[in-house]
């Protein structure tokens, strides 16, 4: 079989199978479907992440992750609800005046009660992974390409956000390397201190040059729509806001009316679609080169799905299995419907094509030849 030709893959193909496993992972807090899912997404990203500098702040969601966890361990020593049999740890007791809820600091720490504290926090540590993969593989600005017309002020808003991350890493290395070349190898806060405010400079001035060369091509500019069609649009899109929260509203409660449920989510739906090609239609923009959505795409979009509803199907036909056991305290299940699925969400590591750069820099090495970045047409646009 001949393997798929070098190729990025649409960014929205990898944001949609992110979110899809982030829906996936936000139902349980088994810890073995929760490493599970660190494991694909890890997988993912180092098999499929070009060399670009947002590929390499993934580490950087990693260590976010791990502090979430720490910091949900240490709040609940210091300021959680203690319950459980095991007590792993005697600490002494004070209760806050009324006026603070009569909250207990420290106290008495049991096994049970830390172990919930620290699944929560891995489950919330496993989303944010899956937005850090998210960032990783897909191209902000072609992303922002691909977006509809009506969404392009604010997607242009949205890009340069999440690219502040990369490019604070990106800052945090050319610092660390150019102080290397001089010979300042220092550590500690002293340390700190000297790179700090070269770290910000440097991103401050690559922030001011993306917001120049985005004002030059145009971004943020409107065009001569009539007023009437603005309100329109906007009517439109306020209304299918309204009814997609009505419609969860309906779903989640199983109390109100059935009208309110699925007719009224995809009323709001369709709304939604309506008001994007009345406000498309109104933006006249030109993309060079634009993504292709192909079949490696509707990959990634099956196996992120298939992801999410392993777990959700679990959950129907297993509810237990998706947590762990804690009173009594017990080894965790695996739920075989969701365990298949977030095997599938790996896929997209070894069937989607190998990103340009990648495969450049893998033949560069397999001929000894040095290593050097290769910005392909589509990562330089």
């Amino acid at each position: 079989m001949t393997p798929p030709l070098p190729r990025a893959v649409h960014p929205g193909a990898w944001w949609l199978w992110a979110i899809a496993l982030a829906v996936g992972v936000s139902a349980t807090t088994n810890p073995l479907l929760l490493l599970l899912a660190i494991s694909v997404v890890t997988f993912v990203v180092v098999s499929r992440r070009p060399s670009t500098p947002w590929a390499r702040a993934f580490r950087l969601y990693v260590w976010l992750g791990v502090l979430v966890v720490v910091l949900r361990l240490v709040l609940h020593v210091l300021l959680g609800l203690k319950w459980g049999e095991t007590v792993l740890l005697e600490l002494p007791s004070a209760t806050l005046p009324s006026w603070a809820a009569g909250i207990d600091l420290l106290g008495t720490v049991r096994l049970e009660g830390l172990l919930a504290a620290g699944l929560e926090g891995l489950r919330l540590a496993t989303m944010i992974l899956c937005v850090g993969a998210a960032n990783a593989l897909a191209n902000p600005k072609r992303l922002l390409a691909a977006l509809p017309g009506a969404l392009h002020e604010i997607g242009a808003a949205v890009v340069v956000a999440i690219t502040v991350a990369p490019q604070l890493a990106e800052s945090v290395q050319r610092v660390l390397r150019a102080r290397r070349l001089r010979g300042d190898a220092g550590r500690g806060l002293r340390a700190f201190r000297r790179v700090a405010m070269p770290v910000l400079q440097d991103t401050l001035d690559r922030s001011l040059m993306l917001a120049s060369a985005m004002d030059s091509r145009g971004y943020g500019r409107r065009g001569d729509v009539p007023l009437r069609r603005r309100r329109l649009v906007s009517g439109v899109t306020l209304a299918s806001l309204l009814a997609i929260c009505l419609g969860v509203y309906g779903l989640l409660d199983t109390r109100s009316p059935a009208w309110i449920g699925t007719p009224m989510l995809v009323g709001g739906i369709g709304l939604g679609a309506l008001g994007l090609r009345l406000g498309s239609a109104a933006v006249h923009r030109t993309v060079y080169r634009p993504d292709p959505w192909r079949g490696a795409e509707w990959l990634v979009l099956a196996c992120g799905v298939a992801g999410a509803a392993g777990v959700l199907a679990a959950q129907e036909l297993d509810p237990l299995g998706l947590s762990l056991p804690l009173q009594p305290l017990g080894a965790p299940a695996l739920p075989w419907t969701a365990a298949l699925g977030l095997l599938l969400a790996a896929l997209p590591g070894v069937l989607t094509p190998l990103p340009p750069v990648t495969r450049a820099s893998a033949a560069r090495r397999a001929s000894g030849a040095p290593a050097r970045a290769v910005a392909t047409p589509q990562e330089s646009a």
